[in-house]
């Protein structure tokens, strides 16, 4: 299992040529933190450690602003709260957490897609 930000940092770390031990002790962390981050078995990491990879790679503006998005979105233990939402907001959020790891991707993409639209239509809204 990975997530989406464990792609970017490997890919990231990868391209510079750097082992996750050296881009950990330059990083001022330890190998397995940043293997558990690479692997999606740790959470979202706290924006000082994002600025300091953002440094490490040199990254700057639209490709750094892109990783804090990716780890942004990249928390394989998320919470939803649908408190004060209508009961069948609650209902599918449940059955879309048993259900997620049994869905082909295919059908994940196609959800994303729907749910990225909904969200494009609503911010053109007025």
């Amino acid at each position: 299992m990975t997530t989406p930000f464990g792609v970017a940092v490997r890919h990231l770390r990868t391209r510079k040529g750097v082992t996750q031990k050296e881009m950990a002790t330059a990083l001022g962390v330890s190998p397995a933190y940043l293997s558990a981050l690479e692997h999606g078995r740790r959470g979202l990491p706290s924006f000082e450690f994002l600025q300091r990879v953002a440094g490490y790679f040199n990254i700057i503006w639209d490709e750094a602003e892109e990783l804090f998005r990716i780890a942004r979105i990249s928390d394989p233990r998320i919470t939803v709260d649908t408190a004060g939402l209508p009961p069948e907001y609650t209902a599918f959020a449940n059955r879309l957490a048993v259900e997620i790891g049994n869905l082909p991707p295919e059908t994940i993409r196609r959800l994303a897609g729907i749910l990225e639209k909904a969200c494009t239509t609503r911010r053109k809204s007025p």
